[in-house]
């Protein structure tokens, strides 16, 4: 029956879910999940590298485990466990058709701990995510479920929390659910920037401005602003604050006026996991990899899809008439109307310089773009794949590196972002042996950063994909990982021992399988951050003599196994 009772609710509610407005999230239908007074050290809609932030991040003062709370009634759907990211997660369905997720936890409450360990054994894999029956897990609004924590992607202690469409797994900021948490300070406008439109956004550096903070709000210096061209559009670096925390967090609302008139603006009030790579369309992506500040735009670039963006008059990108003054009004606001504003005037008046262009061929979005680099390289750029129009470079140069089989090939470059992954096509320098092209990879690297890709053969090109321009070779991986074993020796006691530990180190930098077998039988080791494997004993090592083999295998495909004894 409470099965059936619950299908009803959340059948019936999820029109409910689909149709909130800005002025109708139910407040008070939630609580906060953490018992102590709400501070946030995040907030939904921040910027943070290749996405939006997803959620609240709730301060836990410094400590974990302390106890999560359901934010209101309903049941666990879904666990997920992972070494970066969310680390360890629950997520709650309820019946108002809503889901909140709550991650880095230290532990679940006993039984679904419980629940949770007997299917990873059960899947033989740590790494787990999990649709749980309904039936088994229903909470109550403020019943204990987890324990707080620092796992996954988490940089300090602190609790992740998000509010969900359960249909459609959308996020809503949580903020708009009346949670009590002390704002009444308007955000803080840093800098303004202008962009020539009749370039791309990629090809050029914007005019920055400076801004003053007055009595009355924010004023540009100077107040009248000369630019060049006749197609304009602006960006700002804006942060909020709440009042109880010092903390610089995102902005919702970025607002553009034009004598008097909106023009566009955006709203962090839902964004999907789908597009939270499309912050890379929101910000000057350009300035921010160059070792720049955020800065926001406010125009919509016409590769962003399913935007934050609502258009009033036009996409934001103002035309100008040689010497009319066009009054200019930003706003940012917080998500409970605490607003910042600033105020100029701009004009145009023409140069007598025009700039030499960029080179390279240029590029669309929503185009299939095919780039033949040369006889032995080719890359393809899919239709999703920009967000603005840009000319891309292509380069072969020789390696000076032996062990490198190919030319290497400099596609565009790190500065331009995308959306969807680059293709790339590379054929090596010579002939090879079967099991060489068994153990190939394709590395990127742009400056100090790099990373290799698993690559796939046709017709004598390997192809791999990649997230970023750059610079791309092939590279043999021949070499095995390596085992090593932290704090114990094969043969030795481990009786007065509460874990077994262990790091694996590879070549390229990349495990992609690890196993661990306690006397032929799977055993469970985590991996949190990636970083060492650990095995916490418990009822699994009885007492006596037992065998540990511990097999691992990089991205190439090359293993390693070695047994170790130990008693207990």
């Amino acid at each position: 029956m409470r099965c059936i009772f619950f299908l009803l609710l959340l059948s019936a509610s999820h029109l409910f879910a689909q149709n909130l407005s800005l002025n109708s999230y139910p407040k008070g239908y939630f609580i906060k999940p953490l018992n102590i007074p709400a501070s946030l050290s995040g907030n939904f809609g921040e910027l943070r590298p290749n996405h939006y932030h997803m959620g609240l991040d709730f301060k836990t003062n410094r400590l974990e485990n302390l106890p999560v709370h359901a934010a209101a009634d309903g049941y666990i759907a879904r666990i997920k466990i992972e070494p970066f990211g969310f680390g360890r997660a629950i997520y709650i369905n309820h019946p108002n058709g809503l889901t909140t997720v709550y991650a880095h936890l230290n532990a679940f409450f006993p039984k679904l701990e419980q629940y949770v360990k007997q299917q990873q054994y059960r899947q033989e894999s740590w790494s787990v995510y999990l649709d749980i029956p309904m039936e088994l897990f229903p909470v109550k609004q403020a019943d204990v479920i987890a324990y707080s924590g620092n796992t996954g992607g988490s940089q300090g202690p602190h609790l992740h929390f998000e509010i969900r469409n359960t249909q459609t797994d959308k996020n809503l900021n949580p903020i708009l659910f009346g949670f009590p948490i002390a704002d009444n300070v308007p955000p803080v406008i840093q800098r303004l920037a202008i962009y020539d439109r009749n370039k791309s956004s990629y090809e050029q550096s914007p005019k920055i401005v400076t801004v003053k903070k007055t009595a009355g709000g924010y004023i540009t210096v100077p107040s009248t602003i000369t630019v060049s061209s006749d197609k304009v559009s602006f960006a700002v670096t804006s942060y909020d604050v709440q009042s109880a925390a010092p903390n610089h967090n995102g902005i919702f609302q970025g607002i553009l006026y034009d004598n008097g008139a909106e023009v566009i603006r955006f709203t962090m009030d839902t964004i999907s996991y789908y597009a939270t790579r499309y912050l890379n369309a929101h910000i000057d992506y350009k300035t921010k990899a160059n070792g720049g500040p955020y800065l926001q735009h406010l125009s919509e670039l016409p590769g962003y899809i399913n935007s934050i963006y609502r258009q009033q008059k036009g996409n934001g990108v103002l035309t100008l008439t040689e010497g009319a003054a066009r009054s200019i009004r930003i706003e940012t606001k917080d998500a409970v109307n605490n607003t910042a504003a600033l105020n100029f005037t701009i004009q145009y008046k023409p140069s007598a310089t025009n700039p030499a262009a960029p080179a390279g061929k240029m590029y669309y979005p929503f185009m299939i773009n095919v780039g033949e680099g040369s006889a032995d390289c080719e890359f393809y750029i899919g239709e999703s794949g920009l967000y603005d129009s840009v000319q891309i470079a292509y380069s072969r140069s020789a390696s000076a590196n032996p062990a490198v089989l190919s030319a290497i090939h400099t596609i565009g470059a790190a500065y331009i972002p995308l959306q969807e992954g680059l293709v790339v096509r590379i054929k090596p320098n010579a002939a090879l042996l079967p099991e060489k092209m068994n153990r190939m990879l394709m590395q990127r690297f742009a400056g100090t950063k790099k990373e290799t890709r698993k690559v796939e053969w046709q017709n004598g090109w390997a192809v791999a994909k990649f997230n970023s321009f750059g610079s791309f070779q092939l590279v043999p991986d021949e070499t095995p990982p390596e085992i090593i074993p932290v704090g114990f020796k094969s043969g030795q006691d481990m009786s007065k021992a509460s874990r077994l530990l262990f790091t694996v180190t590879d070549n390229m930098g990349g495990i992609k399988n690890f196993r661990a077998e306690l006397d032929g039988k799977w055993l469970r080791f985590t991996n949190d951050k990636g970083k060492n494997f650990i095995y916490i004993f418990d009822e699994q090592c009885t007492p006596g003599e037992h065998a540990l083999k511990i097999s691992v295998a990089d991205e190439a495909g090359n293993t390693a196994a070695q047994v170790f004894t130990f008693s207990r």
